[in-house]
C-alpha cells in the first residue's frame, strides 16, 4: 500500500493506521464472538467463506516478488557447465585467467 508522504512525514500517520487497524480487528473480533454467542453457524460459515476469498484475492493481485530489475552484473565465474559438458573451462573464466 501506497502512503502519502505528507502523512508519514509527519510522524502521526503510522499511529493512526495502526489505530484504525486495531479498531477493524476488534470489531470483527466482537462480532465473531456475538455471532458465536448466538449460535448462528450458518453465517459464521458464510463470513469465513467470503473473508478467505476476499484474502485469497488479496494475496494473488499483490505484487509479492516487485518489480523485475534487469541484471546488470556480469556472469560469475562459474565453471559447473564447464564441467558437466567436459568442455574443461567455460569462455568466462578462460577469460578471467588470461588476465591475471
Amino acid at each position: 500500500m501506497a502512503r502519502s508522504t505528507a502523512t508519514t512525514a509527519a510522524g502521526g500517520g503510522r499511529k493512526s493506521n495502526r489505530r484504525t487497524t486495531f479498531i477493524w480487528i476488534a470489531a470483527s473480533a466482537l462480532i465473531i464472538i456475538a455471532l458465536i454467542w448466538t449460535e448462528q453457524v450458518a453465517l459464521l460459515y458464510v463470513l469465513a467463506t467470503l473473508s478467505v476469498t476476499a484474502l485469497l484475492m488479496i494475496v494473488a493481485m499483490a505484487d509479492l516478488g516487485g518489480t523485475r530489475q534487469p541484471l546488470t552484473e556480469p556472469a560469475p565465474n562459474d565453471d559447473s557447465a564447464a564441467a558437466g559438458d567436459g568442455s574443461g573451462a567455460s569462455r568466462v573464466a578462460r577469460e578471467t585467467a588470461k588476465r591475471r
